[in-house]
């Protein structure tokens, strides 16, 4: 029989999928119910470096091709009920790669043309629309994957796809106390204002290193603390994995969007 106090739990929770389980940052994941959610983690994998793989191999000269390839995100979008604006807010980490891709056009050499009153290199501007493309395509993969897997997930994943023990192990710690060690660092961030060292001003910026310094060995011998502990709890290198292996439906349905990819990628070699 249900008790009253769980059952007025039950009654206070909200409709619709349950958050994400703790553990980890969780900025880059969005919790959904859709298909592209419930894939196994290593289909999802394989299936975003497959994709990728297909963008970078795709000659630069071929426009639509590029065009082709952010319809099928889009459509993983549509289909995984995750809005533009998610993404596109997290791309802004790609704004350095831009701003060198907006620079060679000026910088590079070869054939010149007018554009605006402006002397651009025909080269350059090449350069600088495939790394543009590109390079913005393979973060928006990336930030898609991100969006539809938790962390721990694609740790579990990784595991599944036979990859090296030591690299599991070390995005398991990273994922898991990375907020511990943000959280260290916002505390001595606010203790070292209220002493009067405010980052803001230059001559400050000593307070600042030697801050970042002690944070490294207060992280190094957290490390060293926590590992010995999951050691003594019988931590054996590999994240405890309670799922099921992908059948051939699921690779079926994660491989759809990378064959039509692929296809994509095929009629634009075959037209250069």
């Amino acid at each position: 029989m249900t008790s009253l106090p769980a059952l007025g739990r039950n009654l206070r929770r909200p409709p619709g999928p349950r958050p994400a389980p703790a553990g980890g940052t969780l900025v880059l994941y969005r919790p959904g119910s859709s298909a592209v959610h419930r894939l196994p983690a290593q289909v999802k994998i394989v299936c975003a470096l497959l994709a990728v793989v297909c963008v970078v191999a795709t000659p630069r000269t071929q426009f639509w091709a590029f065009g082709a390839y952010l319809v099928l995100l889009a459509a993983v979008w549509a289909a995984a009920a995750v809005p533009v604006g998610h993404v596109a807010r997290r791309a802004v980490i790609e704004v350095p790669f831009v701003v060198v891709a907006l620079v060679m056009p000026f910088l590079g050499g070869g054939e010149r043309f007018r554009f605006l009153g402006m002397s651009l290199s025909e080269q350059g501007a090449l350069a600088g629309w495939n790394i543009l493309a590109k390079g913005t395509l393979g973060v928006l993969v990336s930030l898609t994957l991100a969006a539809t897997t938790t962390p721990r997930e694609l740790v579990v994943g990784l595991q599944r796809l036979h990859a090296p023990a030591v690299l599991t192990t070390i995005a398991t710690l990273m994922l898991r106390y990375l907020e511990v060690i943000a959280a260290e660092a916002r505390r001595m961030r606010t203790a070292r204002i209220s002493r009067g060292h405010d980052p803001r001003f230059l001559w400050q910026v000593g307070a600042t290193a030697r801050g970042i310094g002690a944070l490294f060995v207060r992280s190094y011998e957290r490390g060293e603390r926590v590992h010995l502990a999951m050691v003594s709890r019988g931590w054996t290198g590999r994240m405890p994995d309670g799922g099921t292996t992908a059948g051939a439906g699921a690779w079926l349905a994660g491989l759809t969007p990378v064959v039509l990819a692929a296809t994509v990628l095929a009629a634009a070699v075959l037209l250069r």
